[in-house]
């Protein structure tokens, strides 16, 4: 089977958007194919972008115009009917690049992306519904249908990022197991020149929604998204035509605001995980591979660090630059990370929507006490914000280090200001890095000329130390997506036993057979 094309990606949501770029960006040829005959714009969707998207955006070329775009928010808001219960602030400092969250239409990001893709050579097919799927073990064919009648296309390989009903799933025979929560939730998009704070905030049951919740968020160009949880029994056309709707709306807004509905969508949400991430030459990534409530904004922002674990590994393989093995540790990686957002979501929403009578007893007795006792407080579930998720178990990872003040292997690597003023995360993305911080003499010159077993940029600058030589001269390995796999102390002189087990360590990150641990 001679392939087309080397990717094959279906469904041109962001984060079928954001895989294609970065493979296009890192030299593989990919197809990108979607069933509608061109972008929709349909309203905010996902809307809560995290600092570590904005970092993958940015290796593509558009993380600083969303973020520019974007409404930056740091505090988030817990009410109890109309009474502050607390406040949470996002961690960050002023050295950071990006906020930690920026609110932003997942249209506009999208168009964006569409853009960035077309710059970057994507082979992009509107109007193309996958129909078949056929894998031989050296490649994939897929059926599709197009206007023009039925087409083929063969790839290397196929990612299906085509959403909560995909069909590659469904043609891998991949289960979706998992529960619908019972109520629904109306999302309006509302245009209005409102006096609210730039902030998330969340109300328990509030005036306007009695026994149940609603969510505010800033969006740009004095746009405002507000959800309401309702009973599954609720007409939002009945709402419409009677005048309930503008009531609904004009309680949070105000009785005498002109107000635009931008946009209007009811949906119950969904908490599933496919039973695999990879069959053969296949892969899931984002909606098609896991489903969230958004209540911590982690629906979007996990199925982008999906696209950016799975990008660089395809990369590296399809450039004869790892083993076909490497494959398999991206469900190793980004399955336990699917987890452990359905763990969180999970105790979200059983708090939010307490099923039986004594549940919600429970939770309504928390709710009132929590307005007098602090220790009910920290009980209160509104949603914990996403963060990235740490490989720390992933079998490319070392365990370690050993000294807690240093950086965790599997985290992000924190970024650093460079001696040329450029920051150091603009450096991930390409290829391998390896950080020398506070290296012996000769040994930053020694690393750029080592004979490494794949595509690495060595970087050595006083601006690393802070950081990544507090506890003395040490080297780092950094993945292509900025995420460690791995350090070595150094000792005082430049040695060629150093060089040859960094260049080891390397490899093992990208499955190439693991070395002796570091020390």
């Amino acid at each position: 089977m001679i392939p087309d094309t080397q990717v094959a990606v279906v469904g041109a949501g962001p984060v079928g958007l954001t895989l294609a770029a970065r493979l296009a960006q890192l030299g593989v040829r990919v197809t990108l194919l979607e069933q509608t005959p061109r972008h929709l714009a349909e309203g905010s969707k996902a809307l809560c972008m995290q600092r570590e998207t904005l970092e993958i955006w940015a290796r593509i070329g558009i993380g600083e115009r969303v973020a520019k775009r974007g409404v930056q928010w740091r505090i988030g808001r817990t009410y109890y009917g109309t009474r502050e219960l607390f406040s949470v602030e996002l961690p960050g400092t002023s050295s950071d690049h990006f906020p930690p969250f920026v609110n932003i239409s997942q249209t506009e990001v999208e168009e964006l992306l569409l853009d960035r893709c077309r710059e970057l050579g994507v082979d992009l097919r509107w109007g193309h519904r996958l129909e078949g799927l056929t894998d031989d073990g050296a490649g994939v064919r897929l059926a599709l249908a197009a206007d023009a009648g039925p087409a083929e296309l063969v790839a290397r390989y196929v990612v299906g990022t085509d959403g909560a009903h995909s069909t590659v799933r469904d043609l891998l025979g991949v289960d979706f197991p998992g529960h619908t929560h019972d109520d629904h939730f109306l999302i309006c998009d509302i245009r209005a020149r409102l006096p609210f704070p730039n902030e998330r905030r969340f109300f328990f049951d509030p005036p306007w929604n009695p026994g149940r919740q609603v969510l505010i968020h800033p969006q740009p160009g004095d746009t405002w998204r507000i959800d309401w949880q309702i009973p599954p029994e609720t007409d939002i056309d009945a709402e419409r035509t009677d005048g309930r709707l503008d009531r609904r709306i004009r309680a949070v807004v105000g009785p005498d605001t002109d107000y635009d509905l931008a946009w209007m969508t009811v949906y119950r949400f969904h908490q599933r995980l496919a039973d695999a991430f990879r069959r053969g030459n296949a892969f899931l990534a984002g909606d098609a591979a896991h489903l969230y409530a958004p209540f911590g904004a982690r629906g979007l922002n996990s199925g982008a660090a999906d696209a950016e674990n799975l990008a660089w590994k395809l990369a590296t393989v399809l450039h004869g630059e790892a083993p076909e093995a490497l494959l398999d540790t991206y469900e190793a990686e980004r399955r336990p990370a699917a987890e452990e957002n359905l763990a969180v979501t999970d105790a979200t929403m059983r708090f939010m929507a307490p099923r039986g009578a004594w549940q919600r007893l429970w939770r309504n007795l928390i709710l009132r006490g929590s307005t007098r006792f602090a220790a009910l407080r920290r009980r209160v579930n509104s949603g914990r914000l996403a963060e990235p998720f740490s490989y720390g178990g992933s079998p490319i990872v070392e365990s370690g280090p050993e000294d807690p003040s240093l950086p965790r292997y599997g985290a992000v690597a924190p970024d650093a200001q460079l001696g040329d003023g450029s920051r150091l995360k603009d450096c991930f993305g390409r290829s391998f890095v390896v950080l020398l911080a506070a290296a012996p003499r000769g040994l930053a010159t020694a690393s750029g000329e080592a004979a490494w077993p794949l595509s690495v940029e060595v970087i050595a600058d006083e601006g690393l130390t802070p950081i990544y030589g507090s506890a003395g001269p040490r080297a780092w390995v950094v993945r292509p997506d900025g995420h460690l796999a791995s350090s070595l102390p150094l000792t005082n002189a430049a040695n060629e036993a150093q060089l040859v087990r960094l260049a080891e360590m390397v490899g093992s990150a990208a499955g190439r057979g693991r070395g002796p641990a570091p020390g």
